[in-house]
Formats: C-alpha cells, sequence, structure tokens
C-alpha cells in the first residue's frame, strides 16, 4: 500500500499521539472493561510509535553513512 510522503512521514506521531488520548482516557472512562482496554491499546500505540520513529532513524543513519540496511 502506496500512502503519500506527508501522511507517510506523519503516522509515528499518529500513532503516538492516540497512544497518550486512549491512556489519558483510561482514567476518566469507567464502564465495562473500558479503562483496561483503553490502557493496553494505548501502551500498544506508544510502543508501535516508538519502534516505527527509531527503525527509520537507523535506517536514515545508516542510508546517509553508506552502510547497508539489513
Amino acid at each position: 500500500m502506496w500512502v503519500s510522503k506527508p501522511i507517510y512521514e506523519s503516522l509515528p506521531y499518529f500513532y503516538l499521539l492516540v497512544g497518550v488520548l486512549t491512556l489519558a482516557s483510561s482514567m476518566y472512562v469507567n464502564h465495562w472493561y473500558w479503562p483496561t482496554i483503553c490502557f493496553v491499546l494505548g501502551l500498544f500505540c506508544l510502543v508501535a510509535g516508538l519502534v516505527v520513529l527509531l527503525k527509520r532513524r537507523d535506517s536514515r543513519m545508516n542510508e546517509r553513512h553508506g552502510r547497508p540496511t539489513t
């Protein structure tokens, strides 16, 4: 799936934003299992956003220095 560059570049920040919002909402939602669901989803989104950001940074650093990516 191909997306435009601005959307592609903003995805990790979107993941981080969704993670922060769902973690914050887990403190205020008080119905059924929604606090737990929001908390787990928030942690997952934060980790996913950080992983994507760090992988992109490492890949760009390797490309800049002429090292092959594996």
